[in-house]
């Protein structure tokens, strides 16, 4: 029987979840998050699709308690890990969906999530619901894949071949109106470039039978002219590529300002 979308973003992020967390890149502009959202010391903090844990231990650092909640019972299991790991007591973990989060209204000071969008099928619903748990005035962040809307279809293409589990990466028009319709105030937004090595990304990776090569020379076939929007090139002898990511805050409860203004 075919799979369920949930079902192969579990399948997928099983088998992920040892080498996500190592490789390089996923590490990235950990400080550009804090700064964005303005965490601070008060802050109760919820991650969701928390992953390996990356984003929500380094926020434990700064923030009062962090919750992260995820569908894969093994990517929980690595969250886990790691803070063991780094002597890390304020956190918690979750397995569990996102549609509905299972929280009460109005819960968290800070609901956040990195590199997830371009796995829901309804990102506008989860939206919803990490507003939802949002308390008044609190901060909601949404950290993922924002490529240009002539680049979308291609990029949407290579992912879905390498991971079955992606949807689509929004685009920096899509994510705008996505944030700017969702009631959020006080709206700002920041972008950088995840630099990843093509072959640490292929070993991290779980495509079809026989696509991994295919990937490869696709990505290779790209450098000099990114027609997937992600500028592949040479470094020495390595294939290094870069992906665009846009980072979009909101306050809950705040009137939205007539001078936002959302470039990537």
């Amino acid at each position: 029987m075919p799979r369920t979308h949930q079902e192969e973003i579990v399948d997928q992020f099983s088998r992920q979840a040892i080498p996500f967390a190592r490789v390089p890149g996923h590490l990235d502009a950990i400080e550009l998050l804090l700064e964005m959202t303005q965490a601070a010391s008060g802050d109760t903090v919820l991650d969701v699709a928390c992953g390996p844990g990356l984003v929500a231990c380094e926020f434990a650092r700064h923030c009062s308690r962090v919750t992260g909640i995820d569908i894969t019972p093994a990517m929980i299991e690595q969250a886990a890990q790691r803070q063991r790991e780094h002597g890390l007591a304020n956190l918690a973990w979750q397995v569990g969906d996102v549609l509905p989060l299972p929280y009460d209204d109005n819960c968290f000071s800070l609901v956040i999530t990195r590199y997830s969008f371009h796995h829901f099928v309804e990102p506008r619903r989860v939206l919803d619901e990490m507003i939802r748990v949002c308390r008044p005035g609190g901060r909601v962040m949404v950290a993922d894949v924002a490529m240009a809307p002539e680049k979308a279809a291609a990029y949407d293409r290579l992912e879905i071949m390498r991971d079955p589990s992606h949807t689509h990466a929004l685009t920096t028009e899509e994510f705008s109106t996505l944030m700017l319709g969702s009631g959020l105030g006080d709206c700002r937004q920041a972008s950088y470039h995840v630099e990843i090595e093509l072959e640490a990304q292929l070993r991290a990776s779980f495509p079809r039978p026989g696509d991994t090569e295919r990937l490869r020379e696709m990505i290779t076939a790209d450098i000099g002219a990114n027609s997937l929007g992600i500028a592949p090139r040479r470094s020495g002898a390595v294939v290094v590529y870069s992906v665009p990511v846009g980072v979009f805050v909101g306050r809950k409860g705040c009137r939205m300002s007539r001078t936002v203004h959302w470039p990537l």
